[in-house]
């Protein structure tokens, strides 16, 4: 008898090999002879550690001290200065050696390799592994890139300069850290030896042109009728949720629907790190601190939930729910606060609720509480869980729009109004005309179009 039950007959042909992932050159081209690589690695490390050693000839330590025009311009001339005074530099050709002074001036100054990627809008992570070659996320697709760093101390140099940057620190005291840049994008350094093999360092970039629900119907991630049912939630002041693993588009969809809101709402957003990109006039943003090296002076996303009852708000908006700021945003839905909003990671609308009762038990004096409790709290709150998903082809969709019911028996009664089929590649209704919130549709005049978007679907869920 086999160990773990019947054996089975493995197939003769083995199964095919994973893909791997494609490799695009993005590198600045140098036209260096393949044996002189060697020699123009010395002379870039040589170069990099002497203006390193001396950076106070050439300009302050911080360049925010001066213009970054001009600051570039000092350290471009010391590295001229540089490469002129070492003889080993005398076999590089005028292109090479422009190259390489680009490429010294942007660690210098700026975050060096990084730089044309970040300024890439279709690039969308950047996924540094140490100092091998760095994985980008392009158009959905996972892609190795041939850029790299020259070394693991660049590598944190670049890492601390992000960090400084937004006021935060990272260091062996504090080797994790999530950050934001200027341009929104967020960042998150992990530095040895809590990382084993050299620094992490994981971007998270923004698209520079806000999207909306119709470029999500044009990109395929929503139909235009499950279009119309989410704009009409977003109008309609329902509490909502939106699930889904990471990277599946959850803040995307987030500030989409948040295009649906009266635009005299007052919103106050509450997140780790900024990176919502709401399409209103009247927002205020505020995001959690960390402590300081002496301990003190953070302020928690609850603070921040808590904060943002007293601020007025119409609606309040947490970025990502993820600990015991759940129990304050269920309270704000259900205590005058309607049209409230969350994203949470979750693997579908179930789950979803599920997660948000275990993060209601950290809280402290939540522990006991009895589930029953919870989940009554979370059917009266919540009045949508909208669910998201990357599938293996790269593309991000809605894959449920669930309405959240009532509490029946031990459990809370869902009714999916919308789900993605995956086998024909389409959004299609569940059957449902007059979901929970129909009457709510009905004093905001839109309930003729939730119904009639609603029965299209239904009608593709007919089709072949």
């Amino acid at each position: 008898m086999a160990l773990f039950g019947s054996k089975t007959k493995l197939p003769d042909t083995p199964a095919a090999p994973a893909p791997k992932p494609e490799v695009v050159q993005l590198a600045p081209v140098s036209t260096i002879r393949a044996e002189d690589r060697e020699r123009l690695d010395a002379v870039r490390n040589r170069t990099a550690d002497t203006l390193f050693r001396a950076a106070d000839t050439f300009g302050p330590a911080d360049p925010a001290a001066l213009s970054s025009d001009a600051f570039r311009a000092e350290v471009n001339n010391a590295i001229r200065q540089t490469l002129q005074a070492d003889p080993q530099a005398g076999f590089l050709k005028a292109a090479d050696r422009e190259w390489l002074i680009n490429d010294l001036t942007a660690e210098m100054c700026g975050f060096g390799p990084l730089e044309p990627l970040l300024a890439r809008d279709d690039i969308s992570e950047i996924m540094v592994n140490g100092t091998g070659a760095i994985h980008l996320e392009i158009a959905g697709s996972m892609v190795q890139s041939d850029i790299r760093f020259r070394s693991e101390d660049a590598l944190q140099r670049i890492a601390k300069r992000m960090v400084d940057e937004t006021g935060r620190r990272v260091d062996t005291s504090s080797p994790i850290c999530d950050a934001r840049l200027k341009d929104g994008s967020r960042i998150n350094v992990t530095l040895p030896p809590i990382a084993v093999d050299g620094t992490i360092l994981t971007i998270r970039k923004f698209r520079k042109e806000r999207l909306t629900l119709e470029q999500l119907v044009a990109a395929g991630s929503l139909s235009p009728e499950a279009m119309d049912v989410i704009a009409v939630i977003g109008r309609c002041r329902l509490n909502i949720l939106i699930s889904g693993g990471t990277g599946s588009g959850k803040t995307t969809l987030l500030n989409c629907v948040s295009s649906c809101i009266d635009e005299r709402e007052r919103i106050v957003t509450c997140e780790d790190t900024a990176e919502l990109q709401l399409q209103l006039p009247h927002v205020v943003r505020m995001e959690t601190r960390a402590e300081n090296a002496e301990g003190t002076g953070e302020i928690t996303m609850r603070q921040l939930v808590r904060n943002a009852l007293r601020m007025r708000p119409r609606r309040i908006i947490v970025g990502e729910v993820r600990g015991e700021e759940a129990v304050d945003l269920i309270n704000a839905m259900n205590t005058g606060h309607s049209g409230s909003m969350g994203t949470v990671h979750a693997n579908d609308p179930r789950l979803a609720l599920s997660r948000m009762e275990a993060l209601i038990r950290t809280a402290k004096g939540y522990e006991a509480v009895p589930s029953l409790n919870i989940k009554r709290d979370l059917a009266d709150s919540l009045d949508v869980i909208i669910q998201t998903e990357q599938l293996i082809t790269g593309k991000r969709v809605v894959t449920h729009v669930t309405d959240v019911l009532r509490v029946e028996g031990e459990t809370i009664t869902t009714e999916d109004l919308i789900v993605y089929d995956h086998a024909r590649g389409r959004h299609v209704g569940k059957g449902q005309l007059r979901p929970s919130f129909y009457r709510v549709a009905e004093r905001y005049g839109l309930a003729e179009r939730l119904a009639a978007a609603l029965s299209a679907l239904n009608m593709n869920a007919r089709e072949p």
